[in-house]
C-alpha cells in the first residue's frame, strides 16, 4: 500500500503555534487534505502526551488512530547550539525514557513543545540510538536553527552518530540536497513542520512511502529502506517559496547576493538588520557533487492550493471566501494532488475558470514566482496574459517568464504512479 505521510509538526504547546493545533483538529483536516499519517510532534511534552493517548487509540506500537488518521510518535529538540533535530519514537515508554534522560539537561521540557537542551547533536543522537529512536536533522539548510547554519558536514555535527534521515526544509528539495555527497545515502523526509492545521500548512510537504501498513515500524522500514519498503515521492513547496530561499534581510527583506552580504558584514545598508545568508546559496557553498542516487524518489513541486485561490480572488489566504473555494474542488475531486497536478483543465474551470487558469499556469511553468528570503514567504503571481485569455486560448498563448537559475522539470504523480516515463 501507499500512503502519504507528514512526520514534523507542532502542537499548541509549542511557541508561536495556533491554539487550533489539537489531536480532533488535526485528524479532521489530515483527512481534507489526503494524509494518511501525521506525526504528533511535541510528543516529549506531557500534557501533549496525555491528549493524545485521550483522543485516540492504540492500533500497534508506537501508533495510534483518530478517525482513520495514523499518529506517529515524533518530536523536535533543540540542542546547545540552537541547531534542530527530529525524533521518531518506536513507543510511548521509549518517548519516557526520552524524556527522563533529556530531563536533567533541559529547563523546559515538561512546559514546551520544542525544549531546548544542553547536549550537543552527537550526544542527542547517542541516547537516541540507544533507545531505538530514528534521528535526523530538521530544515537541515535553514539559516536559524538548522545543522547546516552551525556546522559543514554530517559528521562534524554528529561525531560519526547515526543519523537515519535528513529533513529537506520548506526552501530546499532532493536535487538540492544531493548536491552534497555525503547525503546520497540518506532518505529525504519532506515535512511540513506546520504550526496551523489549515489546508496550506498542514501536508504542505508530505511522503509517499510504500508499507504493508501505516505503522511505526513499516515507516521505520521505508526510512531505513528494508524489507523492500522505501518512500517513492517527495513532495513539497517550491523552495522557491520557502521564507529562507535567498539571501535576504531579516528586517526589510531586501535580497542581496553572497558577495553583496559579505561586503557589508551581514548587515543590511538600507535598513540596518541582519542578513541571512538563503538555502540556495549555502547549498552552493557546500555543493561537492553534480550526481545524483539513482534510488532518489522524484520531488514534486507544489504550491498549495489554497494560496493560489488566494492570489486568484485577491482576499487573504485564510478567509472564508478562499476557503469556500478549496472545499468545492476537493467535493469535486477528492484531494489537492489531484487538483494541481491531473485533473483536465476543462474538469477544473467547471469549478472556477480563473483559478483553472492559475493551476494551469503553474502545472506549465508559467507563473510567476518572487523567490523568498530572510525569513519572508515567496509569492506566486499570475501573468496578466494568462489573466485575460479564456480557457480555450491558453495552449496556444506565448508567455514569457523571468528565466530561473534553478527550475527542475515538473512531475505529474499521476503518471509517476502509473510508470509512465518523466
Amino acid at each position: 500500500m501507499q500512503v502519504d505521510a507528514d512526520l514534523h509538526i507542532h502542537s499548541r504547546y509549542s511557541k508561536a503555534v495556533s491554539k487550533a493545533m489539537t489531536i480532533p483538529n488535526l485528524a479532521e483536516n489530515a483527512r481534507f487534505k489526503g494524509l494518511g499519517v501525521v506525526g504528533t510532534g511535541d510528543i516529549l511534552n506531557p500534557k501533549w502526551e496525555e491528549e493524545l493517548l485521550r483522543y485516540t487509540e492504540k492500533v500497534d506500537e508506537g501508533t495510534y488512530e483518530r478517525n482513520g488518521i495514523r499518529f506517529l510518535l515524533t518530536a523536535e529538540v533543540e540542542d546547545s547550539r540552537r541547531v534542530h533535530h527530529v525524533l521518531i519514537f518506536p513507543s510511548i515508554s521509549t518517548v519516557r525514557e526520552m524524556r527522563k534522560e533529556l530531563k536533567g539537561y533541559s529547563q523546559d521540557i515538561d512546559t514546551e513543545g520544542r525544549p531546548r537542551v544542553n547536549l550537543s547533536a552527537a550526544e542527542i543522537a547517542d541516547i537516541a540510538n540507544e533507545l531505538g529512536i530514528l534521528i535526523g536533522p530538521a530544515h537541515a539548510f535553514t539559516p536559524w536553527t538548522a545543522l547546516y547554519k552551525e556546522y559543514n558536514s554530517l559528521k562534524e555535527a554528529y561525531q560519526g552518530a547515526k543519523v537515519h534521515f535528513l529533513e529537506l526544509g520548506l526552501s530546499a528539495d532532493s536535487e538540492m540536497a544531493d548536491r552534497i555527497k555525503s547525503h546520497h545515502s540518506l532518505t529525504y523526509l519532506s515535512n511540513s513542520d506546520a504550526h496551523s492545521p489549515m489546508p496550506h500548512r498542514l501536508g504542505r510537504e508530505f511522503n509517499r512511502f510504500e508499507v504493508r501498513d501505516a505503522t511505526f515500524e513499516e515507516i521505520r522500514k521505508a526510512i531505513l529502506k528494508r524489507g523492500g519498503r522505501k518512500i517513492v515521492l517527495n513532495a513539497g513547496l517550491d523552495p522557491r517559496l520557502g521564507k529562507y530561499h535567498l539571501t535576504a534581510c531579516s528586517r526589510c527583506y531586501r535580497k542581496y547576493s553572497p558577495e553583496e552580504a559579505r561586503a557589508f558584514k551581514w548587515k543590511c545598508p538600507k535598513c540596518g538588520g541582519r542578513i541571512k545568508k538563503g538555502v540556495h546559496d549555502r547549498i552552493l557553498e557546500l555543493a561537492d557533487t553534480e550526481e545524483r542516487p539513482k534510488d532518489r524518489p522524484p520531488y514534486l513541486r507544489l504550491a498549495p492550493l489554497a494560496e493560489i485561490i488566494a492570489m486568484v480572488i485577491g482576499k487573504g489566504v485564510e478567509t472564508k471566501a478562499v476557503r469556500v473555494i478549496w472545499e468545492r474542488f476537493l467535493r469535486e475531486f477528492g484531494s489537492e494532488i489531484r487538483v494541481l497536478v491531473d485533473v483536465p483543465l476543462e474538469g477544473l474551470a467547471e469549478v472556477h475558470e480563473e483559478v483553472a487558469k492559475a493551476i494551469w499556469a503553474y502545472r506549465e511553468g508559467k507563473l510567476i514566482v518572487i523567490p523568498g528570503g530572510g525569513g519572508k514567504y515567496g509569492e506566486i503571481r499570475l501573468p496578466e496574459e494568462i489573466r485575460k485569455a479564456s480557457i480555450a486560448e491558453l495552449e496556444s498563448l506565448e508567455v514569457e517568464v523571468p528565466k530561473e537559475e534553478y527550475r527542475p522539470k515538473q512531475t505529474s504523480l499521476m503518471k509517476f504512479l502509473r510508470g509512465a516515463p518523466k
